[in-house]
């Protein structure tokens, strides 16, 4: 029994030493370029009530959930999904405002994910809401952003696909068909099984203009020249509104000078319903699905009693690790600049005085008690496991440093090291 509780649930695992610290470092990046947007940080509850993840805000199943009960038998969820609660908290505290507001988190989401699928089922996921921007510079931004994360995690080699779940809507309602066969058309599109779809829309009594657009929806995709190809396809209005809207915001983009990270998908259709209009995924190799994403959702807000437009993103943290590590991307660990390492009782005294220097002067300096009989190189070579640049070793009166390879750098007396220094 005792054997069994070191284990962890399945689906959960722990996260310590060099790979925390990894993930720390990364998240201090991405903070930093939202930071830089005039983003601000919210946290929300890691559970709160199931109505505010219902089939009614469009996010993921109920079966998905992890649901439980609290002492007055309400039904409470752990949050499959952040954006229903960060639309939950400007709902209740900016109910009033007009303005732009900039919102960023960070924060653990919780899936009831079948096991057979190999994925989390708790993730840490960092992301942005706009809230009360209905412009395409609202969506580019938020496009642009992710971008600069990527960038600032050390990636190189991505793309950003975009799509609109305004021109997918725009064909679905324009489809005089019964809900289940339009059930079953998504199933096709979202699996992009095109043979599959062709051969279920045979026996279909649809329009042709419809049809057509239907029978080629798994080839829209690729740079900007394919949105004129599918504003041929269609005279949906709807449709042709969503295409002009990816035009707005693509020319944005190339004002930042990102248009070679972007390309088009109009067959992408998000796991999200609350998805209003452009909808968004970045890709890169080491992954199997995509490591951010993002869109715009126009009525989510609404549903929590404020009218208000937004668009926002989240990186799925622990698949953009996994990128980067198979990608032999360095990330830079600073977390110890310093390590003391006292080998007897007689130089406490010493050493504390020193670390005080140190953490003073706002260097990050760990403190080890070396015990007796113990080699020092076991030390040296623990502390820079951990993440020390540079190990101190105090004794009677002497220092020795070491570097993060374990070689000696310097050896001076103690009085003349602060002399020195």
């Amino acid at each position: 029994m005792k054997k069994k509780l070191l284990h962890t649930p399945e689906g959960v695992r722990d996260n310590y030493g060099r790979e925390c610290k990894r993930k720390q470092a990364v998240l201090e990046e991405l903070k930093h370029v939202m930071a830089l947007y005039g983003y601000q940080d919210i946290e929300t509850p890691a559970f709160e009530f199931f109505d505010i993840f219902n089939s009614d805000t469009g996010t993921v199943s109920s079966r998905e959930m992890y649901k439980f009960f609290d002492r007055n038998n309400n039904t409470l969820v752990l949050r499959p999904d952040m954006t229903p609660s960060i639309a939950r908290s400007v709902a209740k505290y900016y109910f009033d405002c007009r303005y732009p507001i900039r919102l960023c988190y960070t924060g653990n989401t919780y899936r009831n994910n079948l096991s057979y699928h190999g994925r989390l089922s708790e993730r840490t996921e960092l992301g942005a809401e706009l809230i009360n921007d209905d412009s395409p510079q609202g969506d580019a931004e938020c496009i642009v952003m992710m971008i600069d994360c990527f960038l600032a995690a050390g990636l190189k080699d991505f793309q950003v696909e975009i799509g609109q779940a305004e021109f997918y809507k725009g064909i679905m309602d324009g489809l005089d068909l019964e809900d289940e066969i339009k059930a079953q058309i998504h199933e096709y599109i979202e699996n992009k099984n095109s043979l599959g779809l062709e051969m279920f829309l045979e026996d279909l009594e649809i329009a042709d203009g419809y049809r057509e657009i239907l029978l080629e929806y798994d080839d829209l995709y690729g740079d900007v020249s394919m949105l004129a190809h599918a504003r041929e396809l269609t005279g949906d209005e709807r449709c042709l509104n969503a295409i002009k809207r990816l035009e707005e915001v693509y020319e944005v983009i190339c004002q930042y000078g990102y248009e070679k990270y972007i390309s088009f998908d109009l067959g992408m259709v998000n796991h999200f319903d609350y998805y209003t209009g452009i909808i968004f995924s970045g890709y890169t190799y080491g992954t199997g699905d995509a490591i951010g994403k993002g869109g715009r959702y126009d009525n989510l807000l609404n549903q929590f009693g404020k009218n208000a437009p937004a668009c926002g993103f989240t990186i799925l943290t622990d698949d953009l690790l996994s990128a980067l590590s198979r990608q032999n991307i360095h990330i830079s660990l600073k977390s110890y600049d310093y390590s003391v390492l006292v080998s007897t009782d007689g130089d406490q005294e010493d050493a504390i005085r020193l670390i005080t220097d140190f953490r003073k002067s706002g260097q990050k300096t760990e403190w080890m008690s070396m015990a007796s009989g113990e080699n020092i190189l076991d030390y040296v070579a623990f502390a820079i496991s951990q993440g020390a640049q540079i190990i101190y070793h105090l004794e009677k009166g002497e220092i020795v440093i070491y570097d993060d390879h374990a070689k000696v750098i310097k050896k001076q007396g103690l009085n003349e090291f602060r002399r020195e220094n």
